[in-house]
């Protein structure tokens, strides 16, 4: 082999290793990248938001060990559930959705402006965002693959947020002050305490669950989705 052709070879496989870990290695590079961009961390960050009277209360850091952010399509809304080391758990806050895409069903493929449907973890949080903050699901998940491998569907989209502002192409976003207050909390309690819950509508209040024409196993997502919201009632609604 020459070496102009060995040359050859080892530009092209930097290249194909740069390729694959922009689009999978986001999860890596897009926090460090946020962090060092304009000296702007995390830390500093929830250090103006809690001297701006932002984040959990002294009460609710106390009690807290866990927390579940609880997305709702149909009602436009987020909710904030807190758990204790008991294992009881209660809402603390709610946050109205400021814009919407897409419709109810899960996400598919990248580009179809839909919000996914399941159960996420948080990846990072991200004080750079276009949006303000924000706050990254780890879409798409097991779930999301698994699906995806049996129809045979590649590019299931990414990056998903939580975020700021009055816009979105399939991320939840709750606007600038409730997005601080959320950050906040998350990163009092450690993002890997954080579990999300995403539903195309309330199955603790209806049982109804949509047809989504495209899939045959709705059923299946909605039923882990349904079983995952269950603990979590108001106080007085436990039926």
């Amino acid at each position: 082999m020459t070496s102009r052709l060995r040359f050859l070879l080892s530009v092209l496989a930097m290249l194909v290793l740069g390729v694959i870990l922009y689009r999978s290695g986001g999860s890596i590079w897009r926090p460090v990248f946020a962090e060092v961009k304009e000296n702007k961390t995390v830390k500093s960050v929830v250090a103006e938001t809690v001297a701006a009277g932002k984040g959990l209360t002294a009460e609710e850091e106390e009690e807290a060990a866990a927390l579940v952010l609880i997305g709702l399509k149909e009602e436009r809304e987020l909710e904030v559930w807190l758990t204790d080391d008991e294992g009881n758990h209660r809402k603390i806050r709610s946050y109205p959705f400021t814009a919407f895409s897409g419709k109810s069903g899960p996400k598919l493929r990248e580009g179809d402006l839909q919000i996914p449907e399941g159960i996420y973890e948080i990846e990072y949080l991200n004080p750079q965002s276009r949006y303000h903050l924000s706050i990254k699901l780890d879409y798409p998940n097991a779930f999301d693959r698994k699906k995806g491998a049996e129809e045979d569907r590649e590019f299931l989209g990414g990056d998903i947020f939580i975020h700021g502002r009055a816009v979105t192409i399939g991320c939840i976003p709750i606007g600038d002050d409730a997005i601080e207050d959320l950050f906040t909390i998350v990163s009092q309690i450690g993002k890997s305490n954080v579990q999300t819950i995403i539903a195309p509508r309330d199955f603790r209040t209806s049982r109804e669950f949509p047809e989504i024409a495209p899939v045959d196993w709705e059923e299946e997502l909605y039923l882990g989705i349904e079983e995952a919201l269950d603990p979590f009632r108001e106080v007085g609604d436990q039926g």
